[in-house]
């Protein structure tokens, strides 16, 4: 089952898990019966939790998301809502073991005046209406100011960054959704800062999304060297991953460009730049208050070492000015149902190591159990140990004994409720057919963001 119903549906890369899908896996084997001894296993999450948790519990049979989709033991249903068509007590009754992937669907709010304003939104609602999601294609954002602020220093924020300032010849060859580039050949958006609270060594970027920065057409990177004065000979102290990666920063910011490289900085008509040791404290408000003017940020200053390393304010204060706020610092999982425990200030399912905490038969994996952290080989290895805690369960006799019905009772269960279920066969003709109507303009794919559209293909 895939639920919040589509936000799987043609997506070409997953930044992100998107959340609050279901993939049932029937059984370990081929024959079923009305009640099944052998175990019965629902996996809520159609992203890279979900499906590698389901791929580890399938063991080797499989390798890959589609062929796990396909695996004559696994059953794929989209268009189900967890919490609107079936409850987690209505799977936990139809299966031995039900794993939560379901990913974080919201975002951190920023908390400070002025962030209701016209001209602030998420940057995950902003990453949902160029990728298509259907329920963030009713975002309308004004891109008429010179500059924008992305609040938040991470792998989210970059990527912001680049749509704003890729060139609109070049997004033309990807598989961005035709009326996201319609606004952006239009955007008058030149400069694009990223602000964090703490300094270069603490950024959440990767080096892999920062080179591309870097080497991005028509742009020029503004980084302060003052902020990177003693950096250094502090870097033997960091491991490698990040060594690298600041090393990068260093040279960028304070090292002479080559000529060939100088001549392409010095031709670039947009520029983008990281603004360090900044705290917002305030959106600004236009002189008629009907859009965002600037952002106010608080000097910060690094108290303590290693990972508890902390921005402090200064006391001082600046204003930068903006026509449009992105804010990206990080995203949070929702509750899912009264019956599942959250920790509502970390935003998890408590677990330890995947085991939803006092209730059997209840497993996490992705997001949802450790936090909106990490890159897709995290939650592969994460989900992984998720799937391999539930099977040392099954093998310890610990899962609920008795036989359960499986997929077949909740398939009668949705249809009594008039819900008709997606499948994944469905979804590969939802696929094709964005393949094809991409076919015809030169692109990858052009993206399906209608959801009744959708189903009017299917014939549903």
């Amino acid at each position: 089952m895939a639920s919040r119903c589509w936000r799987w549906w043609g997506r070409s890369a997953w930044p992100w898990t998107p959340p609050l899908s279901v993939g049932s896996i029937p059984s370990f084997r081929h024959q079923f019966s009305t009640q099944e001894t052998t175990p019965q296993i629902c996996v809520v999450g159609s992203g890279p939790a979900g499906f590698y948790t389901a791929q580890h519990l399938l063991k080797n049979v499989i390798n890959t998301f589609t062929q796990t989709a396909h695996c004559g033991r696994c059953a794929f249903w989209g268009n189900v809502e967890v919490g609107r068509d079936v409850t987690v007590p209505e799977l936990r009754e139809a299966y031995h073991a039900v794993v939560l992937s379901y990913g974080a669907e919201d975002h951190r709010a920023l908390e400070i005046p002025g962030e209701e304003l016209p001209g602030v939104c998420s940057a995950r609602a902003f990453v949902g209406w160029y990728n298509g999601l259907p329920e963030n294609q009713e975002l309308k954002p004004d891109l008429s100011c010179d500059t924008a602020v992305i609040l938040g220093q991470g792998n989210v924020a970059l990527d912001v960054a680049r749509i704003l300032l890729t060139p609109p010849e070049h997004l033309e060859k990807t598989d961005i959704t035709k009326a996201a580039l319609d606004v952006l050949r239009q955007s008058r958006v030149k400069t694009v800062w990223l602000v964090g609270r703490r300094g270069p060594l603490q950024v959440a970027f990767t080096i892999k999304e920062l080179r591309e920065m870097i080497q991005l057409p028509g742009t020029r990177p503004i980084l302060d060297p003052v902020d990177f004065l003693g950096l250094q000979d502090r870097l033997k102290e960091v491991p490698r991953p990040r060594k690298r990666l600041t090393e990068l920063l260093l040279r960028t910011a304070m090292e002479k460009p080559g000529p060939e490289e100088a001549a392409r900085r010095a031709s670039a008509s947009r520029a983008w730049g990281l603004r360090f040791f900044r705290s917002p404290q305030q959106v600004l408000p236009s002189p008629d208050g009907r859009g965002a003017a600037g952002v106010r940020l608080a000097v910060t200053r690094l108290e303590g070492v290693g990972e508890a390393t902390r921005a402090v304010p200064t006391g001082a204060m600046e204003d930068l000015p903006c026509g449009l706020v992105l804010s990206s610092i990080g995203y949070k999982s929702r509750p899912i149902d009264p019956s599942v425990p959250f920790d509502s200030k970390l935003g998890v399912i408590p677990n330890v190591e995947g085991r939803v905490t006092d209730v059997p038969g209840l497993y996490c994996s992705g997001w949802v159990k450790r936090g909106p952290t990490g890159v897709i080989a995290t939650t592969m290895t994460d989900s992984f140990l998720t799937g391999q805690m539930l099977l040392q369960d099954l093998k310890a006799g610990l899962l609920p004994s008795g036989p359960r019905p499986g997929s077949a009772a909740i398939q009668a269960l949705l249809s009594s409720r008039g819900v008709q279920p997606v499948s994944f066969s469905d979804w590969e003709k939802l696929d094709a057919e964005e393949v094809a109507r991409g076919q015809g303009t030169g692109r990858p794919r052009e993206k399906l963001v209608d959801p009744q559209e959708m189903l009017h293909l299917l014939g549903h």
